[in-house]
């Protein structure tokens, strides 16, 4: 475990209640890359903030661009509003759009359509081209579909899951990874949650509790996946990482800002940097308020009462984010099983058992 923090039953972004997670992971063929065809290797992944619909309960929110090399759709709103009203989804670079458009969908099929409204999903990405047939627009909308619907509480799937399915961090193979901390009860007992998509770093870079662990493991011992277009070609640092925060603590959206902010800590604690082509974004959102809709339509009270936590007493919050956010990291890494993709480009696992060797 990293860190000194406690961490929930599931030591996953579900132990805050009401969050939900849900995955469509799309694998097929092998061999080499023919557009539209495959190899596959991705997915989605869709994050319910509340059981119950959010367009009818939105939740506050915030978010932090460590480095803006990536797409993060819906932080406009969020910026203007502080407030989250649709589900989160996760996936490749280039199907943004048509997840996007899915989660407008399930507005469209679940919502009262007599009243008007409008959607601004937010989903992220990060790029899985070196496994992934990226361009053959793999991802359609039933997957986000099953992606919302099955969603579920409880234990949450990591690795080669979901949006995670052809990520690669620090030359490892990535993808989704997950980790909780509760604040002790002096400090009103809070869970804070994190959801990573890891798909970053250099190997040289990676350290885990203080040892470089990608030094010693380095890719004479384990090779880097590249593809055979950039053989020899100098590396830019490419690579990026989303990360979703949620917390049941009483935040407004100022504060989840700053708590957004601190998941770049974690980050960085395991030698992630923010490099020049990475897309590093950060969203993190509150159940702890119970919001009722206030921007149109018949009945919007005039006034909606909220609790805040005192800033005083949110320094423990950050630290259950920086130390959550890095073991969702490593959780990643140690749930990832080693991957070939297309033109046999292989992302190979890190070992648990010998990470475990070199941190004991």
């Amino acid at each position: 475990m990293i860190g000194t923090g406690r961490p929930g039953p599931h030591n996953a972004i579900t132990d805050v209640a009401g969050v939900m997670v849900g995955h469509t992971t799309l694998i097929s063929g092998a061999g080499g890359l023919r557009v539209g065809h495959g190899p596959v290797r991705t997915g989605v992944t869709v994050i319910r903030p509340r059981a119950e619909q959010l367009w009818e309960h939105p939740v506050f929110a915030g978010y932090h661009r460590l480095n803006g090399a990536g797409e993060m759709t819906g932080t406009h709103w969020i910026a203007e509003m502080g407030r989250l009203t649709t589900p989160i989804g996760l996936t490749n670079t280039h199907s943004v759009g048509v997840v996007r458009d899915a989660l407008v969908a399930v507005e469209v099929r679940d919502r009262d359509l007599t009243q008007p409204f409008f959607s601004l999903p937010v989903v992220a990405e990060t790029w899985d081209g070196v496994l992934n047939d990226v361009n053959g627009f793999h991802v359609r909308p039933e997957h986000v579909l099953q992606a919302f619907d099955n969603a579920a509480g409880g234990a949450v799937a990591e690795g080669n899951v979901g949006g995670g399915t052809g990520m690669i961090c620090h030359d490892f193979k990535g993808g989704i990874g997950t980790a909780s901390r509760i604040v002790h009860e002096e400090r009103g007992g809070y869970t804070v949650g994190v959801l990573v998509q890891a798909n970053h770093g250099r190997r040289e870079r990676l350290v885990v509790n203080g040892v470089p662990v990608g030094q010693i493991i380095n890719g004479e011992q384990v090779p880097v996946p590249q593809p055979p277009e950039l053989q020899g070609a100098p590396r830019q640092g490419e690579g990026s990482i989303i990360v979703v925060v949620a917390t049941d603590a009483p935040l407004l959206p100022h504060q989840l800002t700053r708590l957004a902010q601190r998941a770049g800590l974690g980050v960085a604690r395991l030698g992630g940097v923010g490099e020049h082509l990475s897309g590093d974004l950060f969203l993190a959102f509150s159940t702890g308020n119970a919001l009722q809709p206030s921007d149109f339509g018949a009945g919007i009270p005039l006034y909606q009462p909220v609790t805040m936590l005192a800033d005083a007493h949110i320094t423990p919050l950050f630290d259950a984010v920086v130390e959550a956010t890095e073991e969702a990291i490593v959780n990643a890494l140690i749930a990832a099983g080693t991957m070939a993709g297309r033109d046999g480009i292989t992302a190979h696992a890190l070992d648990g058992r010998r990470l475990r060797a070199l941190l004991t």
